[in-house]
């Protein structure tokens, strides 16, 4: 089942595309970056893998087009955090995914809003595509759910936060360098990888949160 939705959230209604597999083992919700939306067709590729493997994902605008036309709000990590916690809890009073453990996929800036959300929260597992985890700050220590960080083998300023915050992180967590990517992972071969790791790595992390 695929529906486009209304993210009904407190003083704004934000566009969201809902897919639901027959047997979901899961929820997915996508945090996307910076100059992106929930049309990335790269966000969009690794929503469709995760489908294929009975997981059910919802990517949605974290912003309006007039408030993403304020680049202060592209970067407000807080603001993103906040709007990805209240659709957790919008999406936890749908039928169709309610009891399903969630598990947040973040890009870029989104990969920061992801951490900072999942942060004392009851989110099963975190992947992060070349986010940018460091404006999490100190939000990272209070992460409890397994978290994966992908980054590209040529996106060197990327990858070198990435190390740097991942020191801060105490929960389960791996970061995982895809050999030849730069920060679009729009080499040949690349996006693929970065959709397999964060199937395999929901699928283990999200059956055991269930347990």
């Amino acid at each position: 089942m695929s529906d486009q939705v209304g993210v009904e959230l407190p003083g704004i209604r934000l566009p969201g595309d809902l897919t639901v597999p027959a047997g979901a083992s899961g929820l997915v919700i996508f945090a996307h970056g910076s100059d992106s939306s929930r049309q990335s067709p790269r966000n969009q590729y690794v929503a469709r893998v995760l489908n294929h493997a009975g997981l059910a994902t919802l990517l949605f605008d974290l912003l309006s087009s007039e408030e993403a036309a304020d680049r202060r709000n592209v970067f407000d990590i807080e603001l993103l955090a906040e709007r990805l916690t209240a659709t957790r809890s919008w999406a936890a009073g749908l039928g169709t995914v309610d009891r399903l453990p969630v598990g947040y996929f973040g890009a870029s800036t989104g990969g920061a809003a992801a951490l900072w959300s999942a942060a004392g929260a009851d989110v099963g597992a975190v992947v992060s595509r070349g986010g940018r985890i460091d404006l999490a700050g100190p939000r990272l220590a209070s992460v409890r759910a397994p978290t994966l960080l992908i980054v590209g083998e040529r996106d060197p300023d990327v990858l070198g936060f990435n190390r740097e915050a991942q020191q801060s992180l105490r929960c389960e967590n791996r970061l995982e360098i895809v050999p030849g990517a730069t920060h679009l992972f729009a080499e040949p071969g690349t996006l693929e990888r970065v959709a397999d790791l964060a199937r395999d790595w929901f699928d283990r992390a999200l059956a055991d949160h269930a347990r």
